[in-house]
């Protein structure tokens, strides 16, 4: 599981490594909770166990961490994958 380095605070911002399949997106962990977005456009896709109130802030942090994000997928799963058919 490819952890995306350099995102301060207290959550890990992760692919998996069978990810490249879908489109673009990263999951997000903090002890037991986990959730996932899509990045094209930034938009929540699954969630278990955050509050509406944290999923804001990490929607906040995955939008201004988008390119970052972007780039660590590219490097992990190459440029043509997870694209938007």
């Amino acid at each position: 599981m490819p952890t995306i380095k350099n995102i301060s605070g207290p959550y890990r911002f992760f692919f998996y490594s069978f990810d490249c399949n879908e489109p673009m997106h990263v999951h997000i962990l903090r002890e037991r909770m986990v959730c996932k977005f899509w990045l094209d456009p930034v938009a929540l896709c699954g969630n278990h166990g955050f509050t509406p109130k944290e999923l804001n802030i990490i929607r906040e942090m995955v939008y201004n961490s988008r390119e970052k994000i972007v780039e660590a997928w590219h490097e992990h799963c190459g440029k043509s994958s997870g694209h938007k058919n």
